[in-house]
């Protein structure tokens, strides 16, 4: 859950600061409208610029809030299998456009990999075992 909130807390701050830029509305319709996601204006643009942004800063929160490098593709496929059914509930329709599936795949790819990779680095630095032999009295 704590994975759910930031991810659409940052992606709702994002998006906020994408309409100010481009002079739009603020509307729920940027965050789960499938059709609003394009690129033939500045508007759609930035809402997918918003998500990629979005997909960098879930692999920092993965890497904070999870720490493992097993459970990234599980936290990752969760936010936007969630992300799915709340779009779907929220248009009425199962999302049909290139352009939306196209965009979640790669952030969902994104989200994983470098969550990963940032979770593996840590995972794989090296344990200080010189105090070990010290703390031992026998």
């Amino acid at each position: 859950m704590a994975m759910q909130f930031v991810l659409y807390l940052s992606l709702s701050l994002i998006i906020a600061i994408m309409q100010d830029l481009t002079s739009s509305t603020r509307t729920l319709d940027h965050l789960f409208e499938y059709h609003e996601i394009h690129v033939k204006d500045n508007e759609g643009r930035a809402i997918i610029a918003a998500f990629v942004i979005n997909a960098i800063i879930g692999s920092f929160m993965l890497w904070m809030l999870v720490g493992r490098t097993k459970l990234c593709l599980d936290f990752s496929c969760t936010f936007y299998g969630i992300h799915l059914l709340f779009c779907w509930v929220y248009n009425g329709s199962f999302p049909t456009t290139f352009s939306w599936w196209a965009l979640n795949i790669a952030s969902a790819a994104i989200t994983c990999v470098a969550g990963e990779f940032l979770c593996l680095r840590t995972e794989l630095q090296a344990i200080p075992l010189s105090n070990i032999g010290a703390k031992v009295d026998l």
